[in-house]
């Protein structure tokens, strides 16, 4: 803390003091409001006539302007900012001191009628005021516009006082998540809630946080995905089921990586990738239209339209347009003609990369950044993704898709693969890439779930949205710190 910070947060001490030496409580338990800001000038709007009309309003005091024997405060809550107007005449000598006192950042409540100023403002005019928290602390010195990324971050609270971009973003957040839910329970999906503890990590590609559970005393995982336990209630008889909730993958920062973060995942019975791309593209724009406004997006440079249908193309040909290499040929050896063209096209590799991982490094590399509008990547290795369906026609491939705009994958899905034989070797399979390429994001191999698919799963269609990423996009932030409130940062204190 620097020295005048110390300064000023040991006046305002001195001035709680003072308030308690008066008899008054800087920290009172509660406070009879009657309207927000909001509401308080709509009221006004509706009836400006009716100028003995009292209301109670609070917030914290964000501006203090005295003039004479007037002093005008600028009150902003939850919903928005209001004018209180503080004459002399109207709470007396004493009162009109203590608002002398009265600091940025304080809270306070004010009770009056209200009035339009010559400047056209709607003003409460105060009869009575209340000190509800004196703050220790004062704001930054330009609370208009904080710009210090890393304290934007690391004291969220002052970054969402002080920037309405910010409030607005988060605002928005929840509009789109709340937006969500209403489509999907408009289309008789029930939301559910499945265990953070899982004892075995599954259901993604990913390095698992661990932790202890004292009471069993028994390693657990924090969940990377939802999915398994999800479709075990497709097996017990729900048809359509989805969950909104927090996953956790140890893993790398960057502006579209956090290891904390929210996914939506869906399973629908009797229904496969295609009528998932369908409700994807529809709910996607549904939500847009509900919270922008529209389904065209600014995002960058660029305008996005995510209006049905969107574009479809295959790995194999988008990876063959990007860099000539057919994807389905190179397979067929179990990924060593992969890793030889890969390598013929200047890419560094290392040699423990499984399957899974050089076709991840090839599209990353070269379709990702070229797909810009939103666009369905669909039709991937089997070697890539064990819990998804083969398709009929190819069993080299399954039927998987991945949703992509400027450039950033934001949904991910498949025909869910139902058959627990078929579905115990492909875990088999992932425990030898674990041993022999050193593949420790590999799934691992899951008794308790084939057992669940023993007991009949029906064809299922399941879907994975990064809600975070969306939210990026809708509201053209280029970091997902920007759109997470409380993002993972080192530690100061």
């Amino acid at each position: 803390m620097s020295k005048r910070l110390e300064d000023m947060t040991q006046q305002r001490t001195a001035k709680v003091q003072k308030l308690r030496q008066r008899g008054i409580n800087p920290y009172p338990n509660r406070y009879a409001r009657t309207h927000t800001a909001r509401d308080a000038k709509a009221l006004f709007a509706e009836d400006g006539a009716d100028l003995g009309t009292v209301v109670s309003v609070a917030g914290r005091v964000m501006a203090h302007r005295r003039m004479g024997k007037a002093t005008f405060v600028d009150i902003q809550d939850g919903s928005g900012k209001i004018q209180a107007y503080f004459g002399r005449d109207q709470i007396g000598t004493e009162g009109y001191e203590l608002v002398q006192e009265l600091d940025l950042g304080d809270f306070i409540g004010v009770k009056g009628t209200l009035f339009k100023t010559r400047t056209g403002e709607i003003t409460v005019s105060v009869s009575d005021f209340t000190i509800l928290a004196k703050a220790l602390q004062p704001l930054p010195e330009k609370w208009h516009g904080l710009v210090d990324v890393e304290k934007r971050y690391r004291q969220r609270y002052l970054d969402l006082i002080s920037n309405e971009e910010t409030r607005d973003i988060f605002l928005k957040r929840s509009h789109i998540i709340s937006a969500m839910r209403r489509f999907l329970d408009g289309r008789g999906f029930i939301e559910v809630e499945t265990p953070v503890f899982q004892p075995v990590a599954g259901g993604a590609r990913a390095h698992p946080f661990v932790t202890h559970h004292q009471a069993l005393d028994q390693d657990f995982y924090l969940r990377i995905a939802t999915e398994l336990y999800l479709k075990r209630m497709i097996v017990s008889g729900f048809d359509k089921v989805y969950e909104i909730g927090r996953i956790f993958r140890n893993e790398g920062i960057s502006i579209r990586h956090n290891p904390e973060f929210t996914t939506l995942e869906s399973y629908e019975a009797y229904a496969d990738y295609n009528d998932v791309m369908a409700m994807l593209e529809d709910m996607v724009s549904a939500v847009a239209r509900d919270v922008l406004g529209g389904a065209k997006v600014t995002y960058g440079e660029h305008v996005l339209d995510f209006a049905p249908p969107w574009k479809r193309i295959t790995l194999r040909d988008a990876v063959r347009e990007a860099c000539g290499l057919d994807l389905e040929d190179s397979l067929r050896d179990g990924g060593h003609g992969l890793r030889r063209a890969m390598e013929d096209r200047g890419m560094a590799l290392d040699q423990t990369l499984s399957p899974a991982y050089l076709v991840d490094k090839l599209v990353s590399t070269f379709v990702e950044p070229g797909l810009v509008q939103p666009t369905f990547l669909i039709d991937y290795p089997a070697d890539t993704t064990p819990l998804a369906k083969t398709k009929p026609e190819d069993p080299l491939m399954v039927e998987r898709f991945e949703a992509f705009a400027c450039g950033m994958e934001f949904a991910n899905a498949f025909t869910e693969l139902n058959d627990p034989v078929e579905q115990a070797a492909r875990f088999t399979q992932q425990e030898e890439w674990r041993a022999r390429f050193g593949d420790d994001e590999a799934e691992h191999y899951q008794e308790d779930f084939i057992v669940a698919l023993e007991h009949g799963m029906p064809p299922t269609g399941g879907l994975g949205v990064g809600i975070d990423r969306l939210v990026m996009l809708l509201t053209n932030q280029q970091s997902i710190r920007e759109v997470i409130l409380f993002p993972q940062l080192k530690t100061k204190w």
